[in-house]
């Protein structure tokens, strides 16, 4: 087991399989999305858009192959409720490490449709990844503060008007919505810093939810709630992973039916806005507390 050796000898060969993995399916990804830029033909258009989320699972599939040849891991997943691989679904999830994204695309893989990530605008320049997710519509989303929306009222809303445009795209094919709902990685000094109310959590950002509800909302058959711990790797998990010392993987998924009452105008309606924010943070108050029974447990 290659676990076994030092994490200094496995950092460069492990780091080195990720990153041609990355290279040769992101460069299938790329090469696929630039035919269908091209394309007249709708139906060619279809049959690239199955054959990128084919390519978007074998990367995920290789990337997890990978994973558990440097390290031994236990992987604990537990789902709730039944999920179907045709349908359309919005996923909730914790965020942690960058090696959630790999996770929650392996975790579609046989179980829902291929996913599809918010990504940061500024991620477009990244080799390989930044043209991969152009390539799968992956929706980029460029958030501004209160502080910039003070100087430049114009642009307010403009975001969301992103995430809707982009969500459009998602209505031809079954897909799997991914949504990081703290909005950016989980560690102690954010925690600290924005002073969340949640011991394990960073505070819930209800916009971006509310309107891919607001879009989608018609298409979407469940809500999966998605809770990531890794309870012996809490601090660097991915230089953990790199180095073979990554032990366990727990993934709870919740499957939960879309009320009638979680869409609606989260901007301009009030009590609806009160509504839809006590509802996330009565999740994220239970995601919490689960949060911490799986770590105590472990």
């Amino acid at each position: 087991m290659l676990s076994m050796l030092p994490g200094i000898v496995l950092l460069p060969f492990h780091a080195l399989f990720q990153i041609l993995n990355l290279i040769i399916w992101g460069s299938v990804i790329i090469l696929l999305g630039l035919i269908k830029l091209i394309s007249p033909i709708t139906a060619l258009t279809h049959i690239i858009n199955r054959l990128l989320n084919a390519a978007l699972r074998g990367f995920a599939l290789c990337a997890v192959g990978i994973i558990n040849l440097f390290n031994k891991v236990e992987w604990d997943y537990q789902i709730e409720g039944t999920l179907r691989q045709n349908g359309w679904y919005l996923v909730m999830a914790n965020h942690i490490s960058w090696l959630d994204i790999i996770l929650l695309m392996h975790f579609s893989c046989g179980r829902i449709p291929a996913t599809k990530f918010f990504i940061k605008q500024e991620l477009i320049w990244m080799p390989f990844i930044g043209l991969g997710a152009w390539a799968l519509d992956m929706p980029f989303m460029r958030r501004y503060n209160a502080e910039f929306l003070n100087k430049h009222p114009h642009l307010k809303g403009k975001d969301l008007e992103a995430t809707k445009k982009s969500c459009e795209k998602f209505c031809t094919i079954p897909t799997t919505v991914i949504n990081f709902v703290e909005g950016t990685r989980f560690t102690e000094q954010k925690h600290r810093s924005k002073g969340s109310p949640y011991n394990n959590l960073l505070s819930p950002k209800a916009g971006g939810v509310a309107f891919t509800l607001a879009s989608m909302g018609d298409l979407f058959d469940d809500i999966i709630d998605v809770t990531l711990v890794y309870p012996n790797n809490r601090q660097h998990v991915m230089m953990d992973m790199l180095c073979g010392k990554l032990t366990k993987v727990v993934l709870r998924a919740k499957a939960i039916p879309l009320a009638e009452q979680l869409v609606g105008d989260y901007q301009e309606d009030d009590e609806f806005r009160q509504q839809f924010q006590g509802w996330l943070n009565q999740l994220w108050q239970e995601k919490d507390s689960l949060i911490q029974q799986l770590r105590d447990n472990n």
